[in-house]
Formats: C-alpha cells, sequence, structure tokens
C-alpha cells in the first residue's frame, strides 16, 4: 500500500515547503523518556491551516530490544478530521511509517545537499533506518559503492548481506567511523549515540552529511567542530534542531542555519559549489506525520473504491 519511492519523497519535499509557505500549528515534541529500559516515546503533530485532516503521532524507540529480538522503534498515527475532531483512521503500523517519511526526508536532504555525482554512499548504522536511508539515496543519487559502520559486528555484516541482495550494490564493512567518513561523498548517521561519532578532521571538501539520529536533548553524533566546518547548515526546524538536534552543541552556529523548507520552497539555495561542505540535520517533525499520515489515507480510500467498483461488477 504504502512504500518508499519519488512520491512518498514528493511529499516529504512539500511538507517541509509547507513549514515556511503555509500558516500551521505544530507544537513542541513531547517526550517520555524510560530510562530504565533505554527507552523514550514522542508525541508529534501539525495542523495545516486549509487541510481536512491532521494527524497525531506517537513513537517509541526502545534501543535494548533488538537484544530480545524486537525491533526498536514502534508507534501509530491518528488522523483527524480538521472540522469535527472526529478520527479518521487509527494507523497502528507499528512505526512503519514514522520509517518511511524519516527516510523520505533523508532523500529530500541529499537531493539538495550532496554533489549530483556522488556515488559513494557512507552509512553509520545497521538498523531498519540505516537499510531505508540506503534505499532513500538510491532515488535521488546514483550510488555505486557503499561504506558502513555499526558497532555491532554481526549486525553490521547481517547489514552488508542483506543490503547487497536488496540492492545489487557493493557494500564493505569498515572498523571505524573515520575510514566511513574518509571514502564517501556522502554519509547518513541513523544512531542514538549519545557522544560524537564524527569529527571536525575527517571531513574533507565536497562532502555531505545528513544527521538524523539526535532527535533529543542526550543525544549527539556530530562533534562541535563538524559544524564549525560546514559551509552551509540546514535543519528542519531551526528550534528544534537547537533543542535537540546537532545545532544544540554548537550555539554560534545557530545564527547561519537555515531551514530544509527553505530550500525546497527555493527562498535559499542549499549547495552551491562542488567543494562544499554541507550538513542536514533531521529531527523529525509533525509536518511529515500529518503527510504521511494523509497520504495512506487517500490510498485507502481509493483502494476501496477500487474494490467497491469489483464487487458491483
Amino acid at each position: 500500500m504504502i512504500r518508499l519511492d519519488t512520491e512518498l519523497v514528493g511529499k516529504m519535499e512539500e511538507a517541509f515547503t509547507s513549514l515556511v509557505e503555509k500558516e500551521m500549528t505544530m507544537p513542541p515534541i513531547m517526550r517520555v523518556d524510560v530510562p530504565d529500559h533505554n527507552g523514550e516515546v514522542d508525541i508529534k503533530s501539525a495542523y495545516i491551516k486549509g487541510e481536512d485532516s491532521f494527524a497525531v503521532k506517537l513513537s517509541s524507540g526502545f534501543f535494548n530490544n533488538p537484544a530480545i529480538g524486537l525491533p526498536s522503534a514502534n508507534g501509530l498515527m491518528i488522523l483527524i478530521n480538521s472540522r469535527t475532531g472526529e478520527p479518521l483512521a487509527v494507523l497502528a503500523d507499528e512505526g512503519r511509517l514514522t520509517d518511511l517519511r524519516t527516510a523520505a526526508a533523508g532523500a529530500v536532504a541529499a537531493k539538495y545537499g550532496s554533489r549530483d555525482n556522488s556515488r559513494i554512499a557512507g552509512i553509520l548504522g545497521s538498523g531498519s533506518q540505516a537499510r531505508l536511508q540506503l534505499q532513500a539515496l538510491m532515488l535521488v543519487r546514483p550510488i555505486e559503492q557503499v561504506f558502513v559502520y555499526g558497532r555491532n559486528d554481526e549486525k553490521a555484516f547481517n547489514f552488508k548481506q542483506v543490503m547487497e541482495q536488496k540492492t545489487g550494490l557493493h557494500l564493505t564493512v569498515c572498523d571505524s567511523v573515520e575510514q566511513v567518513v574518509g571514502k564517501s561523498d556522502l554519509v547518513v548517521t541513523t544512531t542514538p549515540s549519545k557522544e560524537p561519532l564524527i569529527y571536525g578532521d575527517w571531513v574533507r571538501p565536497g562532502l555531505h552529511i545528513t544527521a538524523m539520529g539526535s532527535d533529543a536533548e542526550h543525544k549527539q553524533e556530530l562533534d562541535a567542530t563538524v559544524m564549525g566546518k560546514a559551509d552551509v547548515i540546514v535543519c528542519d526546524v531551526k528550534d528544534q534542531s537547537a533543542r535537540l538536534g546537532e545545532l544544540r552543541s554548537s550555539p554560534e552556529q545557530q545564527e547561519r542555519a537555515i531551514e530544509l523548507g527553505e530550500v525546497t520552497s527555493g527562498k535559499h539555495s542549499f549547495r552551491q559549489s562542488d567543494e562544499e561542505i554541507t550538513i542536514c540535520d533531521l529531527t523529525g517533525t509533525g509536518v511529515q506525520d500529518t503527510a504521511i499520515a494523509r497520504h495512506v489515507y487517500h490510498r485507502l480510500l481509493a483502494w476501496e473504491g477500487v474494490k467497491d467498483e469489483r464487487r458491483e461488477v
């Protein structure tokens, strides 16, 4: 019914553009931490003025789950009628829609931030989001080779096997994050790390980094020296990135950061030369959840219409 494709990437572009071009209500993220079990639950939402529905999304990340054979991510979305407040649908997707909209946002970031001829991708992390981010990159760039690093060697090599079969690409598991950064044209970070993974000394001209793991005050994937070396810094929402994302560790860089919606709307450019170092920090927004929930709901309505027509025949 719903998959990671160029149509979904287009929906995310529209969502980011609406952040700067349309009037909306998007409250700050509400988060409940469950430190006893290395877990967190986030609640996100956004109402776009004029739209007939909006979503409220609950998502969880319990990062000890893989050790007991469960995925770390879970959640659901409720689509609400904007005029009456009535629930239109409960999308109990176990976090799949969050994963897809996050990956699609990564494709948008790479489309505007990386060099057009970027062929070598670096992936930090080896979970489900790492897999989706690689597939998302392939929608917007001519990826030919992939370098990956994961803290767990077994999972990293499993990632290699699965993704080589799925994509037909050659993947190399690296011994360090520095190796991945040094060999790649663009790097995507997909971890819940609480300390920096990438440092400024490793970053060379032309590199693009999409950092999407830091979405809470205790997380960080990029050292402040990386942000200092960047020629352009883009984030999904500046205030949110400054509170939860990579801008939190680099307050001196906050003034020059721009939002992704300013790029997708054409108000600002992202990459202007092949030599620039570019960074996009994605913390996840309620408008993305509303966009994908509405997309799925309309697809469901269309599918029901097709089934009704078949019954009549």
